[in-house]
């Protein structure tokens, strides 16, 4: 980093502690982390960073567990100047740093539906890396294109076909970085849409662990041999379902555990490390296989260096 020809406007903080920064509230420090004014202060920093210096661009943290060893990586993490809504006619731009939620509340006041989004946790800029769905509706289903900024400090506009979108991925450039997406989005009348968000939130409260300190859903649903992301795909088999057939509702090990209420939701009851939460994750992918021939992959992403936890509060 001391070869950096680029002053940039944003903070840049050395050896900074990730756990604060994520929902798991576990994890090790970052190299750096860089919190960039605007886009024009990213593609500058990043056009500057030496090539071998390892970039990870983080949302609000919520599908990601950060190793206790922390990570050896610029951590870009994009805040106010990013966090943009703006409804033109049919479509929806949001920035990347803008909450699913608050997308989907002011798409819906201006009679948009991407009511799939209200109840899906963290930013556009995960949500349309992981292909975000929900009640049937993917991300795939409405992304226009997204503006991204390439590792190199190119900017570039990337469509639907580029992001290569299949059941909770895509394929985002190694160190690109989503700054905002343009959705296209049907009408709908603005108190329908209001009410249909708030009957999904009231079912998700009363299905899920919306309190404890989780990461969503920690396996993908298991699925047959092909899997588009598209809402006519069928994942009959459910992650839960298969959890529960392992008699491993409400498992634990040290301070995680698979919750009582949902059975794919792995909690922080409360002092866990990474390492707790990850070794229960395969315990239970090693339990599944071994009982049921299924093997369960993660949805939560796992990063950074195994090791004792570090740069966390005692």
């Amino acid at each position: 980093m001391h070869t950096l020809s680029y002053t940039p406007r944003g903070p840049l903080t050395p050896n900074r502690p990730l756990a604060d920064l994520t929902w798991l509230r576990v994890g090790g420090p970052a190299d750096w982390l860089f919190q960039p004014a605007d886009a024009a202060d990213l593609a500058a920093f990043l056009a500057a960073l030496p090539a071998d210096v390892a970039v990870f661009p983080m949302g609000v943290g919520s599908n990601l567990i950060v190793r206790d060893g922390g990570l050896h990586a610029v951590v870009i993490r994009l805040g106010r100047g990013f966090n943009g809504i703006a409804v033109q006619g049919d479509t929806v731009v949001a920035g990347a740093a803008a909450l699913d939620a608050h997308v989907a509340r002011r798409a819906a006041e201006a009679g948009r539906d991407l009511t799939f989004l209200r109840t899906i946790p963290g930013s556009i800029g995960g949500a349309v890396r992981m292909n975000a769905g929900c009640y049937g509706s993917y991300v795939a289903d409405h992304l226009m294109s997204a503006q991204v900024v390439l590792r190199d400090g190119t900017e570039v506009t990337l469509t639907p076909e580029d992001l290569g979108f299949a059941y909770r991925s895509s394929h985002l450039p190694e160190g690109a970085v989503l700054i905002s997406a343009t959705f296209r989005a049907e009408a709908g009348d603005p108190d329908a849409l209001a009410a249909r968000m708030a009957d999904q939130i009231a079912r998700r409260d009363a299905s899920q662990p919306t309190r404890e300190r989780s990461a969503g859903s920690t396996f993908r649903n298991p699925s047959g041999a092909s899997s588009t992301g598209r809402a006519d795909d069928v994942h009959d088999l459910k992650a839960w379902k298969v959890i529960d057939n392992a008699g491993l509702r409400g498992a634990r090990l040290g301070g995680a555990q698979m919750s009582e209420m949902h059975s794919n939701f792995l909690i922080n009851t409360g002092g866990a490390t990474a390492q707790d939460l990850e070794g229960l994750g395969e315990l239970v992918r090693k339990k599944v296989l071994q009982t049921q021939g299924i093997s369960l992959e993660w949805e939560i992403m796992r990063i950074g260096e195994f090791g004792a936890a570090r740069g966390q509060d005692e």
